[in-house]
């Protein structure tokens, strides 16, 4: 069959635009290899508007049955599976069509007349002692998410781009003490955002440190730095270690495609999410949104959904 709609991936982006194209009633598939997005990890996720507190396992859980509760005979599911390759088919049935194959690592094609690509990111890691064994306890990568657990507490934020400090000035609030560290020699980001910070008492900048190892028992209680020039090392106390090396979009499979930016990220036009291919649109963190919070690529992905489905309704009138 030929489905009006494919979405690519189960995050929040993901799922509003399914929850949108079912009660819409457009003949759609979710393609997605989990539920949840970059959030599932988070202990305690705060930001979500409507629900003062909830685990990322748990928000994950939600988000699937609200899709699934809509899906009726309208919306399928391939769980489990992740988007290979996108292709446009050449020899469409009518020549003024557009119609898009979808080929998964399980080897299974779809076609479809129109796609959302909601793959999201994947944050950088630390790749040293300790980094994996403390996630979500005490390692995190979302301050938007997690700084609220780490009240009165010292912590370290690791990368000093624009996304270490604003996390740095959201620790601000709750923390008592904040080590930013910076592998280069000298701190980078912007410059009166840095400046206005590192004059906080609270704050503690270090530059030319190599993260060496992070340690505990049960939870983060230190982490050894080496300083780049000198060779010493350091282990500092802290109850927390933000990560803010980065993030990777989730775009491998689509970048040849459709238009990226030098990051990978898809450009997207803002007002309604169209890519630079037509009958492909995008939202959430795989594109050039700057802002990457859950909120967000939801409202993104509704409008998306929202425009795509005009475009059906003005092809679907003129028979195609």
């Amino acid at each position: 069959m030929i489905y009006d709609l494919i979405i690519i991936g189960g995050g929040p982006a993901g799922a509003a635009a399914g929850v949108y194209a079912a009660r819409k009633k457009i003949r759609s598939l979710l393609i997605t290899k989990d539920w949840g997005g970059q959030s599932k990890v988070s202990p305690d996720v705060q930001n979500w508007i409507g629900i003062k507190n909830i685990s990322g396992l748990e928000l994950a859980k939600q988000i699937e049955e609200h899709v699934k509760a809509y899906a009726e005979n309208v919306l399928d599911f391939d769980e489990g599976s992740l988007v290979v390759k996108v292709s446009q088919i050449k020899d469409a049935p009518d020549k003024d069509s557009l119609l898009f194959e979808i080929e998964t690592d399980k080897g299974k094609k779809y076609q479809t007349r129109t796609i959302i690509i909601a793959s999201g990111a994947s944050r950088k890691k630390l790749n040293i002692p300790g980094a994996d064994k403390f996630e979500s306890r005490g390692v995190v990568y979302c301050a938007s998410c997690d700084a609220p657990l780490f009240k009165d507490k010292q912590v370290a934020v690791i990368g000093s781009g624009n996304a270490g400090l604003e996390t740095a000035q959201q620790l601000l609030t709750y923390c008592s003490k904040i080590y930013v560290l910076e592998f280069q020699d000298e701190f980078i980001g912007d410059s009166i955002t840095r400046e206005a910070l590192f004059k906080n008492e609270k704050v503690l900048p270090i530059a030319s440190a190599e993260i060496i190892e992070i340690k505990g028992d049960n939870l983060v209680s230190s982490l050894v730095y080496k300083n780049r020039k000198t060779g010493e090392e350091k282990e500092i106390e802290v109850q927390g270690v933000f990560v803010e090396i980065g993030s990777l979009p989730n775009t491998d499979f689509i970048k040849d495609f459709v238009k990226t930016n030098k990051y990978g990220e898809i450009t997207i036009e803002h007002k309604t999410g169209k890519t630079s291919i037509e009958g492909i649109w995008a939202a959430g963190d795989a594109t050039d949104q700057p802002y990457k919070q859950n909120n967000i690529s939801m409202g993104d992905a509704v409008k998306a959904l929202e425009d795509l489905y005009i475009w059906l309704q003005k092809k679907k009138s003129k028979n195609i």
